[in-house]
């Protein structure tokens, strides 16, 4: 026997590759659980804009209700930003959390500075991804017929 036989090298056990498969598969299941939830709550949050749009543009005006949506829409992007820039912490990025602050500044100057904009309706419509996460967290824990108790 030579000492570069494969069979002599050291390596893992049968419990440790075991081991290491498991947190592999893991892994992959709570990504697919985060992706999960990140379309969940972009879907419910652009669900609700959508609904509340109607509501809006019928008891106010199309250009609070335009105004709204923008809002919306914006905060919809926010979401989506913040759901990526989460996916990327385990990476070493140092960058998380100055482009979703960039968004929200943006949509309140150009809410301020264009006339034919309403600041309060861009502004609550901007907080409706809220509303999203809220109605998605209660259908998920509460309501889901899913749930195994």
């Amino acid at each position: 026997m030579e000492l570069s036989d494969p069979s002599l090298q050291p390596g893992p056990t049968s419990n440790e590759s075991e081991l290491a498969e498991a947190q592999i598969s893991q892994s992959g299941d709570s990504m697919d659980d985060y992706y999960q939830l990140k379309n969940g709550l972009i879907i419910s949050s652009s669900v609700i804009a959508g609904l509340f749009f109607g509501p809006v543009w019928w008891m106010y005006s199309l250009k609070v209700a335009s105004s709204y949506l923008l809002g919306a829409s914006v905060g919809v992007l926010y979401l989506r930003i913040l759901a990526k820039n989460v996916e990327q912490l385990g990476t070493g990025n140092t960058q998380v959390g100055k482009g979703q602050l960039g968004v929200f500044v943006l949509l309140i100057v150009l809410a301020t500075q264009w006339s034919q904009l309403e600041v309060l309706p861009v502004f609550l419509g901007f907080l409706t991804y809220k509303v999203g996460i809220l109605f998605f967290v209660l259908w998920s824990a509460v309501l889901s017929p899913s749930t195994n108790r």
